[in-house]
Formats: structure tokens, C-alpha cells, sequence
């Protein structure tokens, strides 16, 4: 009969107990001695990129409400965004070309509030000549925009939830799951379009699987996620803050 010797008994038997576990099935063990990066989760990370995908998806439009910060860029300008959103409406901050303005809408009255600096690039029929006495009579007020105006089409998207997350949250090419992460201290599963060229998103292993970080296809903008569903008021600002220019904004 072969003696072993005391330390290396107590090592078969730990072993043999591990693989004991692993086999009884008890979770939170893969093999003997690897833990399951999904014990304790949401269980979304053992799923395949599509179906993640569509989960992330559905979580994302049932949310009351979201925070949305990073940049976008679009048609070739770099958008900075700070914006909380919601069903009926959106508000924040958008900087582009080093000029920033802030996004009001409510329903589908939309209102933009810039300083000085945003007003004074407004061109004017007389050549210009306007520019300041426009600016120092729009600054620091929300100018409502008309729903008919250039303006409202390209900037009522920034406070339109379902319209922003829906354009933002594909991803492009054939999908994958890159391994686990984390974002500000959640655990998360990636998943990826074409190996990350086509985009990659992190979404969140704890509780409803949210997306959280959005890498935008060719450069074109990081976007984090937060705030799901903690909600924020919005209402209209007083008419003491606002001006009506009526049918037409001044020419941007």
C-alpha cells in the first residue's frame, strides 16, 4: 500500500471536494477551483449577442426615464451631450464648435437657451448688423422653437428618447459577446458588431439589463447610460423667460 504523505493528503482531499461541488452543481463553480463570472447576475451574460441585444432593447424603451452623457457625431460635427430624457420630453446640454446651448422640450413644444456667443453667429438680412442686438436680447432666455423651423428637426432628436436610444443602440454586422466588464461598478456583458468595428455595448448583469456604455461604429461617439428610470420634472419655462419669434427662428 502506497503511504503519502500528510500535506499531500490534505491536497487530494481539497481537490476531490472542489470537483465533489462541481459536480453536486452547486453554483457559483465551473470546474474545480474557476468561479462563474454569471453566479449572482441577471443571467443575461450567458445568452447569445442577438438576444442580449433585443433584451437590452425592450429594457431600454420600457424605462420611464435616462441620463445620456458623451458625444455623438453626426453628419461630421462632434455633439457633447448631457441630457436626461424621458416619453413626453427631454432636458440638457449640447456644446458643439466650443458653443454650447441648452434643450428644453415638453411635449412638442421644443425651447433652446444660449448665451451671447451661440446668438451672435445668427445671420441677419442686413448684413450682419443685427447680430448684437439680438444677442443681448436672446441671452439667457428660452427662444421657443417653431415646429416648422430648420432648427426643431435638427435639435427636437437631442430630447426624443425612443427616437435617440432606438438609432443609437444598434449595433452594425454580425454580433458577439467579448467577455464580461464593468461600468462604475456593475458588473456587465459586451457584445459587439463585426469584432467592435461595427460598435460595441456594455450592458448591466445586475437587475434589468440596461445598456451602459455605447462605443459608436467609426468613431462616431462614446455615450454612457444612467439614471434608468429615476425620474425628473419638466415643465415649460415661464413666459417672463421665454421669447416667441413665431413661424420663423433667425437664419442659424
Amino acid at each position: 500500500m502506497t503511504a503519502f504523505p500528510p500535506g499531500r493528503i490534505r491536497s487530494v482531499v481539497r481537490a476531490g471536494g472542489v470537483c465533489a461541488l462541481v459536480v453536486a452543481g452547486l453554483a457559483g463553480l465551473t470546474g474545480c477551483g474557476g468561479e462563474d463570472p454569471d453566479a449572482g447576475t441577471n443571467g443575461v451574460g450567458k445568452l447569445p449577442a442577438a438576444t442580449i441585444q433585443a433584451k437590452t432593447k425592450k429594457a431600454a424603451e420600457q424605462a420611464k426615464a435616462v441620463r445620456l452623457s458623451g458625444t455623438v457625431v453626426s453628419n461630421g460635427t462632434t455633439y457633447a451631450l448631457d441630457m436626461r430624457l424621458k416619453s413626453d420630453g427631454g432636458t440638457g446640454s449640447v456644446t458643439s464648435k466650443g458653443v454650447g446651448f441648452r434643450l428644453l422640450r415638453v411635449g412638442k413644444h421644443l425651447f433652446l437657451k444660449a448665451d451671447a456667443k451661440f446668438w451672435a453667429h445668427q445671420d441677419d438680412k442686413d448684413g450682419g448688423k443685427g447680430d448684437t442686438a439680438a444677442a443681448d436680447k436672446l441671452e439667457g432666455m428660452y427662444v421657443k422653437v417653431p415646429t416648422g423651423d430648420p432648427a426643431y428637426q435638427r435639435f427636437s432628436g437631442f430630447t426624443d428618447k425612443d427616437v435617440l436610444l432606438d438609432g443609437l443602440l444598434s449595433l452594425h454586422g454580425s454580433l458577439a459577446t467579448d467577455g464580461h466588464h464593468e461600468q462604475s461598478g456593475v458588473r456587465t456583458i459586451r457584445i459587439t458588431g463585426d469584432k467592435g468595428s461595427g460598435g460595441t455595448l456594455d450592458v448591466s448583469l445586475k437587475g434589468t439589463p440596461y445598456p451602459l456604455l455605447l462605443v459608436r461604429a467609426g468613431n462616431a461617439g462614446t455615450l454612457r447610460l444612467t439614471d434608468w428610470g429615476k425620474d425628473f420634472p419638466l415643465e415649460e419655462p415661464s413666459r417672463k423667460e421665454t421669447v416667441d419669434y413665431g413661424q420663423q427662428l433667425p437664419a442659424s
